[in-house]
């Protein structure tokens, strides 16, 4: 559902994504670790099509993101750091507005009910948005995936933030999405996360891709300590 051929992004002389290769196959978390400004943003802004490669090729469902910017987004659902919505209105209103965006239309009861999935409290679907926690915004954008019957979720540092209990029930989330055999690529700092939801762990260093492997294959304290070496390792310079 995500692959990428060699996805680079340059900016002048400095390289933000060097040479990526990976594929996320349906029901397949993928968890991107990486320091601020290691490219992992950068490699979610190009299956975005919010910037265009320098070189390399990214796609979503087979197809070229740079060629069928329309018809990929309408597989997936982002969620960044931070997820807006419009403060004065209810959840069940946004869920609505942001719905309508994409030429989805449904009832008060299916919006409900999407948003009952995501794991949103009942008494928080009529309530405006400006008292709600990230815990709860972030749910938001799930309930979105949900209703849009996403194939593909694409999450910029999505548990930053939150307390235990909420990134934990996050965590819960996307197991049920991966049951419904969604894709998903999630740029993190969270090593514990990235261990206990995701099935595949990449490790990435000045836009490069240093290790990729299954989750299963290492222990948590193997990959805290693979983590901090490969921060910390000095890169060759020629």
């Amino acid at each position: 559902m995500i692959k990428t051929n060699n996805l680079t992004k340059k900016y002048g002389d400095f390289t933000a994504l060097d040479n990526l290769n990976i594929e996320i196959k349906k029901g397949e978390i993928f968890c991107l670790l990486g320091a601020n400004g290691a490219g992992k943003s950068t490699t979610i802004n190009l299956l975005l099509n919010f910037i265009t490669p320098s070189s390399g090729k990214a796609f979503i469902n087979s197809l070229d993101v740079n060629k069928n910017t329309k018809k990929t987004k309408s597989f997936l659902t982002y969620i960044p750091e931070n997820l807006m919505l419009y403060p004065t209105l209810t959840a069940v209103e946004n869920l609505d507005y942001f719905l309508g965006i994409g030429g989805y239309k449904f009832s008060k009861i299916e919006l409900e009910f999407f948003l009952d999935e995501a794991g949103l409290q009942q008494e928080a679907y009529h309530k405006r948005t400006q008292y709600f926690s990230k815990g709860m915004r972030q749910k938001i954008g799930i309930a979105l995936a949900i209703a849009k019957d996403a194939k593909v979720l694409l999450l910029d540092e999505p548990t930053s933030g939150l307390d235990p209990k909420s990134s934990n029930e996050f965590g819960v989330l996307l197991k049920k999405m991966k049951s419904d055999n969604v894709a998903t690529l999630m740029a993190t700092h969270d090593i514990f996360r990235a261990k206990e939801i995701g099935t595949h762990i990449g490790i990435m260093k000045q836009g490069k891709l240093k290790h990729y492997f299954s989750s299963e294959d290492i222990s948590l304290q193997d990959l805290e300590k693979l983590y901090l070496e490969t921060m910390t390792l000095k890169e060759e310079t020629v």
